[in-house]
């Protein structure tokens, strides 16, 4: 499976012949109290055929009203149960709401919702192929249902955010390396970097490299790889072309055609 990341939560996953996108956001402006820190990887119109796009919860910075108006009506908007209607006021027009632990089926690629603690209704996702398992946590506190996602799913990557602001939206340092421990990920890829407070006193120091740091200063053992925008990761290899100090290069994404949802 491949990730790579379009900007902020906004993340492309190509599992064999099925693309998937989350928490899709493209603005350039952020929000009155919020800053994007850099354009998305990819416009709008440049993301491509998708099979479905996941949406762990209803905030601005992970649903793009102009992107779900210009979504074909042929591909599912899989959201949070209790949603529907909010999603559907934000442009979405096939909506499926999901309830914690349904799984559907999209083309070559299974999706799990899971738990999530964030201040709106929220979950996670868990995205399975053939050879590779893929959680994405959305905007989420750590909480003990980590560790049951964790016994449920043999995770190759985590996509999570690993830093916060001075109010706590998701995760800091401390919160992810628990989630890391519990989940047992063999890979952790931050996520929900590419907006800041505009605010300096909102913003804290956290980042990747000081989760990774506490990461070892507590032995867990999972790997942390950090993508920049456009950056892609073949989840499941040890080693990729262009790597360097965790990182690397962007690979263009193969198109391919939309598929169906099947619900278990």
């Amino acid at each position: 499976m491949r990730v790579t990341i379009v900007g902020h939560s906004t993340v492309l996953l190509e599992c064999d012949g099925t693309r998937l996108l989350t928490d899709p956001y493209f603005g350039t402006f952020g929000h009155v109290a919020y800053r994007r820190v850099a354009p998305p990887a990819m416009t709008r119109d440049e993301v491509g055929p998708l099979a479905a796009v996941l949406v762990s919860h209803g905030h601005w910075d992970h649903t793009d009203r102009r992107f779900f108006r210009g979504l074909s009506a042929e591909v599912p908007v899989v959201v949070p149960s209790g949603t529907f209607a909010l999603m559907r006021v934000k442009g979405a027009k096939n909506v499926i709401p999901v309830g914690r632990w349904r799984s559907l089926r999209v083309g070559d690629a299974v999706v799990t919702a899971v738990p999530a603690t964030h201040i709106a209704r929220s979950v996670g996702f868990i995205v399975q192929n053939e050879s590779s398992c893929v959680y994405f946590a959305g905007d989420t506190f750590h909480r003990p249902f980590m560790a049951e996602i964790g016994r449920r799913f043999a995770i190759d990557a985590a996509l999570m955010p690993v830093a916060t602001y001075r109010i706590p939206m998701t995760m800091g340092e401390k919160g992810a390396v628990q989630a890391a421990h519990d989940l047992k990920a063999r890979t952790v890829i931050p996520i929900h970097l590419g907006v800041e407070a505009r605010a300096p006193f909102m913003r804290t120091c956290q980042s990747p490299a000081g989760f990774e740091q506490r990461l070892r200063d507590h032995s867990v053992a999972a790997d942390v790889v950090v993508l920049a925008d456009g950056e892609s990761w073949e989840v499941g290899t040890e080693a990729a072309d262009g790597v360097e100090h965790g990182r690397v290069h962007a690979a263009k994404s193969s198109k391919v055609e939309a598929s169906h949802v099947r619900a278990f």
